[in-house]
């Protein structure tokens, strides 16, 4: 039995809303001047637990339980009591954000929580439960509708509870959405023993790592006065030189310009190490950085046809196999590390596709390289970092320039781990058989994919279709994004796809869209700040779209410190006005497809 709950606390009111995750049973809760549900509340969770049932919730386990926790503690508890908990929870989450978490065994009911699961606490994938109900096209995008600390009414209760029971519903449709990734966390943790509920994908591929190389004696923690430290190599200093493979070998004058700055390098940290180092060779911008190896045309369409293809070669897991084959490893782990990650490799290709099992080894083998520049990570080793770093990207220039010396064979691109060529047909055997020898010379594995065309804007954005008709988007492009990402104004990436794949003409087809949801846009303001709409105040978190009629959107901003009198005010969508409409109900006014046509012809007309 799962049961999804969400949790509100003001100084003289706490609700809790909580409905069956698979069937149309609800509660409400409320603690304040007019009304006691405490022994209520505890009686429930009592029941819970004798029911050995999980409670769903967002951020749950970070903010809601800990509440709850003190209640069901204490046995009885004031609105105020909670409240202050709860003000203590979101004063210390910069400062020590671990510092109420419940321990899983100290918990009265198992906790499953979707922040978590998502990886939302993580700052740059940081997500709001308002933001995933506009992904999520709900017919009402409900805010906070009183500012925090308020004294409420009898009658503002009654607001509050429906408010609260809004909330409980997006959660319970996120559980439905994330019910495939809790599935397959349940599996991993009757399978190893070990609870895995609450972990987001990166720190599952870390610790079924760790759990092997345990396994197999290797120490990843060490006891001292200060409780469990990770065991790490930490270095005063790296010699980028001692990192590039001694089979690194450039002909031209600009790759080699790059390796001899590198080897001439000794770091202290491995942040901004590269700064876009740039080498032009035939014509095109090699920018070393970070974040890999880049490179590529700007504003151009390419065709396949019969004299020409488009192929795209990419290395199979590159940071791990580089770690694999080269035998690199975090100095404290030992060369243990090697034979472990090479066995994951081996176990991930014998389960299919679609499996738990492939999923999880998927994870432990990507998520390594991450953590060997974590500083809290038992995987932390810098210099092993900087290993596979710079070796992938001198092995994908080597292989880069070694292409171009091919007549006729242009690079397009260059994305990290591969390159996207545009060359005769004739060459391929020629294309092979430099490809062959790069394997042989890197031991890692190559993967061809065929494309009958590319639209490049720049390295980030692009489309490409495959010979079955498929399409690879990237950057503004994209449209089936992340949970995390912007979803905003999705009719334009869509239709801009289907012009520049299918040839759809721009303007019948905006005009002619069938999904109104995807002319929607969302806009959020911090606490601090508020929005504008028509000259008055709209909740923080809005859904709009553009319109012929309607109003302009201004996010007011506080003060800079410069000017510390004048509000900061930004006009929205270029000035257009526009129909706010988080209650789909409200969005009558016609939609301004002028605004529309004219955004996916920013995505389409500058190709070439």
């Amino acid at each position: 039995m799962r049961v999804v709950y969400d949790i509100e606390t003001y100084p003289n009111v706490f609700t809790l809303a909580a409905e069956h995750a698979d069937a149309p049973f609800k509660w409400s809760f409320e603690i304040s001047p007019w009304r006691d549900d405490s022994r209520e509340i505890v009686e429930w969770c009592q029941w819970l637990a004798s029911r050995n049932a999980q409670m769903i919730s967002f951020n749950g386990v970070g903010f809601d339980y800990p509440v709850l926790h003190t209640l069901l503690q204490m046995g009885k508890a004031t609105a105020s009591i909670l409240y202050e908990k709860a003000m203590s929870i979101i004063q210390a989450q910069d400062s020590n954000r671990f510092a109420s978490i419940v321990y899983p065994s100290d918990r009265y009911v198992d906790q499953i929580d979707l922040f978590k699961i998502a990886h939302f606490d993580n700052k740059a994938r940081g997500t709001s439960l308002k933001a995933l109900e506009f992904v999520m096209k709900m017919d009402n995008i409900e805010d906070l509708p009183f500012p925090v600390g308020t004294h409420l009414t009898q009658e503002q209760i009654v607001i509050l509870k429906k408010y609260n029971a809004h909330d409980v519903t997006a959660t319970k449709m996120f559980y439905h959405k994330m019910l495939e990734q809790i599935e397959f966390r349940a599996q991993l943790t009757e399978k190893h023993g070990r609870d895995f509920m609450n972990h987001n994908d990166v720190k599952i591929g870390k610790e079924i790592f760790q759990m092997e190389l345990e396994r197999v004696g290797v120490q990843c923690y060490k006891y001292g006065p200060t409780g469990r430290e990770p065991m790490q190599t930490k270095r005063a200093s790296i010699t980028l030189a001692e990192c590039i493979p001694a089979f690194i070998h450039f002909e031209n004058a600009e790759f080699n310009r790059i390796k001899d700055y590198l080897s001439s390098k000794v770091i202290t940290e491995t942040k901004g190490v590269f700064n876009e180092l740039v080498a032009n060779v035939s014509g095109l911008d090699f920018v070393f950085g970070t974040g890999g190896l880049h490179a590529s045309v700007d504003n151009e369409v390419f065709e396949a046809d019969a004299d020409y293809m488009i192929l795209d070669v990419d290395v199979t897991s590159l940071y791990p196999s580089i770690a694999i084959e080269q035998g690199y490893y975090p100095e404290h782990l030992g060369p243990t590390f090697v034979d472990i990650y090479r066995k994951l490799r081996e176990q991930r290709v014998s389960y299919k596709k679609g499996t738990a099992e492939n999923a999880m080894l998927k994870l432990a083998l990507n998520g390594t390289y991450g953590a060997s520049n974590d500083q809290f990570s038992v995987f932390y080793d810098p210099q092993f970092t900087m290993k596979i770093t710079l070796g992938g990207q001198m092995m994908i220039a080597m292989l880069a320039e070694r292409l171009l010396g091919l007549f006729s064979l242009q690079i397009i691109q260059v994305n990290t781990d591969g390159i996207s060529l545009y060359m005769p047909r004739v060459l391929q055997r020629e294309v092979n058989d430099i490809c062959n020898e790069w394997e042989k010379l890197t031991k890692l594995q190559l993967e061809y994919v065929e494309y009958k065309r590319m639209c490049i804007r720049d390295v980030n954005n692009y489309i490409a279709v495959k010979l079955d008709g498929s399409t690879k988007l990237k950057g503004d492009y994209e449209w089936d994004r992340e949970w995390h990402q912007d979803h905003s104004a999705l009719v334009v990436p869509k239709v801009a796809e289907k012009h520049l794949v299918d040839g759809a003409p721009i303007r019948e087809t905006v005009m002619n869209w069938p999904d109104k949801y995807d002319f929607f846009m969302r806009i959020k303001v911090p606490r601090s700040g508020h929005l504008k709409w028509g000259g008055r105040q709209v909740q923080n978190t809005t859904r709009y779209y553009v319109s012929t009629g309607g109003a302009q959107m201004v996010k007011v901003l506080p003060p800079h410190y410069k000017k510390p009198d004048v509000w900061r005010e930004y006009v929205q969508a270029g000035g257009s006005t526009v129909q706010v409409c988080n209650d789909i109900a409200d969005a009558y006014e016609p939609v301004n497809f002028e605004y529309y046509i004219k955004e996916v012809e920013k995505l389409c007309l500058a190709m070439k």
